[in-house]
């Protein structure tokens, strides 16, 4: 018989984290920070307080050491309570790649950047997508050469998430980098992870884009030129830098999932509270069929698509704990995950959009924030929907079926 139950401790954790959201990040509170552009940085000190920032690095290294179904939770809570995403970005962009970044970097790049990350004091973030290229990690144009003890990095990287306020609070990005010619039928080798602070000479924050949604984190870009790098800056191995950026997605994926989950439910449950008091024809909406079996298939898939998260984050932390799952195991898993949430989501705020009527297209109405944000997700933060279908397939058919090789 399996156990689909949380334990005492994660369901403690998430009435904590509840009772925090309702405090300090109710929805007026996300209108203002979706208005004015910018999340605090008390705000995020505050979640560093609650233990939430980079919570899977161990205790050692200043985290809690919590697994990936706990931090399912605490992406789920965040979703719920930052229906315009810009919070959740934040918080699991630091998550996923603060926590690889963690696990293979040096104890010079955790004193720099983690411990601080882990604080609310700096930001740690992904610098991969290029103007040529977001999911082609392979294909990507940045070089770095060895002269002497220096790493020294030329590029662009586009689209980034926290531009800005690595700028403000101090902090940088894992950025990856072509260290040697791709041997010919394998480009995702020859690349190596870097820590890039985004205060060393030679980098420039070069563009801040005005993004649909998620107004209030940052989205941007910077240049690299000549920028050098100590040997204690290199993540990982010279040369498998592509696995790492690999790790990397997969756990920013799941809490991606997590994220929509909790945003689709505040919205059904705003939907719901509506529909029993809004009047048509005499009576509450709610009383339609067109909207009864509307609302009836987006819970049966919330269900569905919750149960899939949880069950794939469990699968992580056998994997970590116990390797018994193998990691394109897992990442067939994962990418089912990133593939459903984010178009599932979009379609429930969109259906309760449609309920609210007029109300729901103003900014007055929560709903709006909900959808501008959420299509981030769609459109491929993180890998693009067709990309999932790409690494589902390979692992269903083999790779000797993947249309690009």
């Amino acid at each position: 018989m399996m156990d689909f139950s949380f334990t005492e401790e994660q369901d403690l954790f998430r009435k904590a984290l509840r009772e925090w959201c309702e405090k300090n990040l109710s929805l007026e509170k996300v209108r203002e920070m979706d208005t004015k552009g910018t999340i605090p940085q008390e705000l995020v000190r505050e979640m560093a307080k609650l233990g939430l920032l980079i919570m899977t690095a161990p205790e050692e290294h200043g985290g809690t050491g919590a697994d990936w179904v706990t931090a399912c939770i605490a992406a789920e809570e965040l979703g719920y309570a930052d229906i315009s995403i810009a919070v959740p970005v934040l918080w699991l962009v630091e998550s996923s790649w603060g926590y690889v970044v963690d696990k293979y970097c040096s104890e010079q790049v955790r004193e720099d950047v983690i411990r601080k990350a882990i604080k609310g004091d700096a930001f740690i973030g992904i610098g991969s997508t290029e103007s040529s290229g977001g999911s082609d990690v392979a294909g990507f144009k940045s070089t770095a050469r060895k002269e002497a003890d220096k790493w020294v990095l030329n590029g662009e990287k586009m689209y980034l998430s926290g531009t800005e306020e690595s700028k403000k609070w101090g902090g940088g990005f894992f950025v990856n980098a072509r260290t040697s010619p791709a041997p010919p039928g394998a480009p995702h080798r020859g690349m190596t992870g870097f820590y890039l602070p985004m205060d060393s000479p030679g980098v420039e924050i070069n563009k801040r884009f005005d993004d649909m949604g998620r107004m209030a984190i940052s989205t941007g870009g910077f240049v690299m030129k000549d920028v050098k790098l100590p040997e204690s800056y290199l993540i990982g191995e010279v040369d498998k830098g592509f696995y790492l950026t690999m790790e990397g997605f997969d756990t920013a994926r799941i809490l991606i999932g997590a994220v929509c989950l909790g945003a689709a439910k505040r919205a059904l449950e705003l939907g719901i509270e509506y529909i029993k008091e809004r009047k048509a024809f005499g009576q509450p909406i709610g009383k339609f069929e067109g909207i009864h079996f509307e609302l009836a298939d987006d819970w049966a898939e919330l269900e569905a698509l919750r149960s899939l998260v949880y069950r794939t984050a469990w699968m992580m932390d056998k994997r970590y704990q116990e390797k018994r799952f193998t990691p394109l195991e897992v990442a067939q898993m994962i990418s089912a995950c990133k593939l459903k949430t984010p178009h599932f989501a979009f379609d429930v705020f969109k259906h309760v959009m449609l309920w609210f009527g007029a109300y729901g297209y103003t900014k007055e109405c929560p709903i709006e924030m909900g959808l501008r944000g959420i299509m981030s997700y769609c459109v491929g933060a993180e890998g693009t929907t067709n990309i999932q279908r790409v690494v589902i397939a390979r692992e269903l058919l083999g790779k000797e079926y993947i249309a690009y090789k």
